[in-house]
């Protein structure tokens, strides 16, 4: 199969300029379980979060594109590359081989899909061939245990949609979409119809049965992402891609194209359902969590996009440099709406062409006030001459919402920080913040390009704030990912 765009065109992300527009494609951030608290991964249940990150282009066994996924094991001291799990086609005990253009961990979601206090990961792998065609794609099970995550009686489960060219895997969420108490998958791959399989997946390939959800889309869902938006404890799910022309925007009166659309499905005691469904602001990346701490998760989209076509004329929503979009959640969905850039006031730099402010994002709570803060990706961001180094900005969350206030940004140049500035790193390509150490805050892993081979950088809480004190840089090597044709390493955290 041809390589996966999403993650293709960030490969040349620096110089992906089409039209005077640059494209950062990214996959998925964090999800929120219910509307309050944003979930970590715990593959091993010891109340410190796991961070799993793919290297979906690893070569494996000779085969170039075949795919990896790291667990890095959250410690005392945050995660590292000592602690970790790293699992292909070729491990023993998961299904299939690793094969050329597997892409083996091109889209990732955690959850505890079996009940036994142990969170699993769903790999995606959308390159597989299988015996329903080439490039069918697949979704195998690897569950957590006390030792972390295991290829050991892991399980791929059935595409009820099989066929050449499906891609299955392509995007994946979890979360408790009716509310039965278990945790559901949605899986989507070339189309634009999603498979829920519904909770009380097995080791034996088994699930709580499923459906299909057709979506209102002109082609296939790009992302998705889970949480409550509404408050009912039953999971809801926005969903970007392209939507039909007559459903844009209806509130707003555009009859124009939109790039990136977001819409949101929500769910309740039957599972997910398009009616009702809500447009929201665009953003290819997309959180769900409760910033102002008042019941009701809020939605952050990334728009990195730049504000105008190479032939001048206006893209709707979208900012010069970037911007990210909040809509706060209420008992009726979608709520109020705001938005801030690079030239809001408090927030680190100045909104630039090509910066990418929102290529990707992440919610956690950083400083333990119950309130959401949000990490920002700016991988285009050029600093101190170098182009598309890239910087990640933390912002802080009030019961007000997200502002500029006490803003920070880190670059490879930043004090303390690991690694040098050089042109094309890309800093902030994928970003997660989730307690790493089991103090209760949140710390930030980003992921950068580093010459195509990528790495993890690790910055920890130091109780109000992210700090570079105690921060480290985890490369590919040092995990035992092979560099040869750049594994992509660090360029998709699990949801």
């Amino acid at each position: 199969m041809h390589k996966n765009t999403r993650t293709a065109l960030a490969t040349v992300a620096a110089a992906a300029l089409t039209g005077g527009l640059l494209t950062f494609a990214t996959a998925t951030t964090a999800v929120a379980a219910d509307s309050t608290v944003v979930a970590k991964a715990d593959f091993n249940k010891d109340k410190k979060g796991d961070v799993a990150t793919s290297a979906a282009y690893a070569y494996v066994g000779g085969k170039d594109a075949a795919g990896q996924v790291v667990a890095l094991y959250g410690t005392s001291t945050g995660v590292n590359s000592t602690k970790r799990t790293v699992i292909s086609q070729n491990t023993s005990g998961v299904p299939g081989t690793a094969e050329t253009d597997d892409l083996f961990g091109q889209e990732t979601a955690y959850g505890d899909f079996n009940a036994d206090g142990y969170d699993d990961l769903a790999v995606g792998a959308p390159g597989e061939d299988t015996t329903a065609g080439e490039d069918a794609g697949s979704v195998t099970i690897l569950w957590g245990t006390a030792s972390g995550l295991t290829g050991t009686s892991s399980v791929t489960i059935a595409d009820p949609t099989a066929g050449e060219a499906r891609m299955w895997g392509w995007t994946m969420a979890a979360g408790d979409f009716d509310h039965d108490g278990r945790t559901d998958l949605a899986v989507g791959g070339n189309g634009n119809s999603l498979y829920v399989y519904k909770g009380g997946i097995s080791k034996t390939g088994a699930t709580g049965g499923g459906y299909t959800v057709d979506l209102p889309l002109q082609d296939s869902a790009w992302n998705l992402q889970a949480g409550d938006v509404n408050g009912d404890k039953a999971t809801d799910l926005v969903i970007n891609g392209d939507t039909l022309p007559d459903i844009a925007f209806p509130s707003d009166g555009l009859d124009e194209y939109v790039p990136e659309q977001n819409i949101l499905l929500f769910g309740n005691s039957s599972g997910l359902t398009t009616a009702g469904f809500q447009t929201l602001r665009p953003g290819f990346i997309t959180g769900i969590g409760d910033i102002d701490h008042d019941g009701y998760g809020d939605i952050v989209s990334g728009f990195s996009w730049d504000s105008t076509y190479g032939d001048g004329s206006t893209i709707p929503y979208a900012a010069k440099g970037g911007k990210v979009w909040i809509t706060y959640g209420s008992a009726t969905g979608a709520g109020r709406i705001a938005g801030i850039t690079q030239d809001t006031s408090g927030v680190p730099g100045a909104s630039e062409t090509e910066d990418g402010f929102g290529a990707d994002l992440d919610l956690g709570d950083v400083n333990g006030d119950a309130y959401l803060d949000l990490v920002v990706g700016v991988p285009g961001e050029t600093v101190d001459g170098y182009s598309a180094t890239g910087s990640v900005v933390v912002l802080y969350g009030t019961a007000n919402g997200i502002t500029g206030t006490g803003a920070q940004s880190f670059h490879q140049g930043s004090a303390g920080v690991p690694g040098n500035n050089e042109d094309g790193d890309l800093l902030g390509i994928d970003v997660k913040i989730d307690d790493l150490t089991g103090d209760g805050r949140a710390d930030l892993v980003a992921g950068s390009d580093e010459n195509g081979n990528g790495a993890v950088l690790y910055l920890p809480s130091s109780g109000g704030k992210i700090t570079a004190t105690g921060s480290r840089s985890i490369s590919p090597t040092s995990v035992g990912v092979s560099t040869t044709n750049y594994p992509s390493f660090g360029w998709n955290f699990a949801d």
